[in-house]
């Protein structure tokens, strides 16, 4: 175990992991005295059956079977499954498939990156489907075929070696021996192994996590109680004429007690209408109208959704300290609220977020929220996907919210600041950043903000720019800044 503590040190501290991992396996290959590394025993490190106890609060404690994988980190799990995809060539296609299988049988228990590292590991390196069909043809001569990775090269399945020589005169076996054994060890084999395999891959839902509940959104559209409607009613007329922070707290505890009590939380609050009240009352009201039990999901997001976020959407100053401070406090509470409730449909807004907009995110990413979860966040800010980018919000706001990323002067400007918040990107959002910049390079060519941008991402990430290198020199040589030769210079020593 100790020969693969560096290897790990790369999947939890690197910024390119896969590079880095590629590269120290590849060293440790040409290292003699590094007998235990080796891809296989990488693997049967990763699937070592493991056996951990699981404690919850409503039920007595049990113990897991897991595979050693399973009991790390799950960012560094996703790490470990992308740098098997980047590296795939070196390791046995079947168990990395069986890898990728096991982890994705564990469904809604596991990590949405870890997942989706596992399904496009089981996407690139399993079979094709009319691979997988012509497998069930008894007279299909792939069916007879040995594993690529295990079976010996030409040289040693020649017909006309002598039966009492040796292959190599280092193996006390002949080949007719060998073949022999190996048909002796494979005779009780499953032949509908590789079959089941497929079925059970079928099973696998080939889709990616839905963080947001669609009831949380379909619930606004639901028949309220006219009693319930009246007491919202006058929960507004209430609000809107506050004049002390004793008859602001009084309020939020009300405001809660009819979201609990009368359900649709989400209509109810359109009808108080409660981010019409000022900045001052608005934090009363935040800090007050959460009792530490509620799902990320649920009230906390249907919280910063009604209050804080429409105050944000249309901020053309910056936000008061008042607001800023308990959003802060907030989101460092609730960061899963504060992604969906929040920040998403921020970034999300229709005509692009401006800079005070961008300088309250910016607070909430360095100050509230973890580096992993930014990471998590950044990516699926970046993928193509729009099911990864559902927001919480009322009906009423839904106009100013895109399903696209607008990208402004402002929002190279915060990806900036995201950057240098030394957070972790795949290959692939890494790539989707670069096109994204070379679009835009001729709308900004004089842009001071987005030279800063392209020389913050090409300093941090400069392992992971190689193939696309080409694409970046040309998009840099478009811009006219003070920084513009730098990035050309660092381009030119990749």
């Amino acid at each position: 175990m100790e020969c693969w503590v560096p290897l790990f040190q790369i999947f939890l501290n690197s910024p390119c992991p896969e590079t880095e991992a590629s590269l120290w396996l590849q060293q440790s290959f040409n290292q003699p005295e590094a007998t235990a590394i080796s891809t296989t025993s990488f693997l049967s490190l990763l699937t070592r059956p493991t056996e951990i106890t699981i404690t919850a609060s409503p039920s007595p404690s049990h113990t897991k079977r897991v595979v050693w994988i399973q009991t790390l980190p799950n960012a560094v799990q996703a790490r470990i499954l992308s740098f098997l995809l980047y590296d795939c060539q070196r390791f046995c296609g079947t168990d990395l498939c069986q890898l990728a299988e096991t982890m994705l049988k564990e469904g809604k228990e596991l990590d949405f990156w870890v997942k989706r590292a596992a399904h496009q590991l089981l996407d690139v390196v399993s079979r094709s489907t009319h691979e997988w069909l012509s497998c069930l043809n008894l007279d299909s001569e792939e069916e007879q075929m040995e594993d690529e990775f295990r079976s010996l090269p030409d040289c040693l399945k020649k017909d006309d070696v002598n039966d009492t020589d040796l292959m190599l005169p280092w193996l006390p076996i002949s080949q007719k021996q060998f073949n022999l054994a190996r048909q002796y060890n494979s005779c009780g084999e499953n032949d509908d192994h590789m079959t089941e395999f497929e079925e059970d891959k079928r099973e696998i839902v080939d889709e990616v996590i839905e963080e947001v509940d669609e009831e949380v959104i379909k619930e606004v559209d639901e028949y309220l109680n006219p009693q319930v409607e009246e007491m919202a009613e006058h929960l507004k007329d209430s609000l809107l004429s506050l004049q002390s922070t004793a008859k602001a707290v009084e309020l939020a505890g009300e405001i809660r007690q009819l979201c609990k009590g009368g359900g649709h939380a989400l209509a109810i609050l359109g009808i108080i209408e409660p981010w019409r009240a000022d900045d001052e009352t608005a934090a009363v009201l935040v800090s007050n109208l959460l009792d530490g039990n509620e799902d990320e999901l649920g009230w906390p997001s249907h919280v910063l959704c009604s209050i804080i976020l429409p105050k944000l959407l249309v901020l053309k100053e910056p936000a008061s300290r008042v607001l800023l401070t308990a959003t802060l406090e907030y989101s460092k509470v609730h960061q899963r609220a504060s992604e969906y409730a929040l920040l998403l449909p921020m970034i999300l807004r229709m005509d692009g977020i401006n800079s005070p907009i961008c300088d309250v995110i910016t607070r909430i990413v360095r100050e509230s929220l973890h580096p992993g979860h930014v990471s998590s966040f950044c990516q699926k800010l970046l993928s193509d996907e729009d099911n990864l980018k559902k927001v919480i919000c009322l009906p009423y706001h839904q106009c100013l919210i895109g399903n696209k990323l607008v990208w402004t002067e402002s929002l190279f400007n915060l990806m900036q600041n995201i950057l240098n918040h030394n957070i972790h990107l795949t290959q692939d959002s890494v790539d989707r950043l670069i096109q994204h910049a070379w679009e835009s390079t001729h709308r900004f060519s004089k842009s001071l903000k987005f030279g800063n941008f392209l020389l913050c991402f090409v300093t941090k990430f400069s392992p992971m720019l190689k193939s696309q290198k080409t694409l970046l020199i040309e998009a840099t040589q478009h811009t006219n800044t003070l920084v513009t030769k730098s990035v050309l210079s660092k381009l030119s020593s990749l």
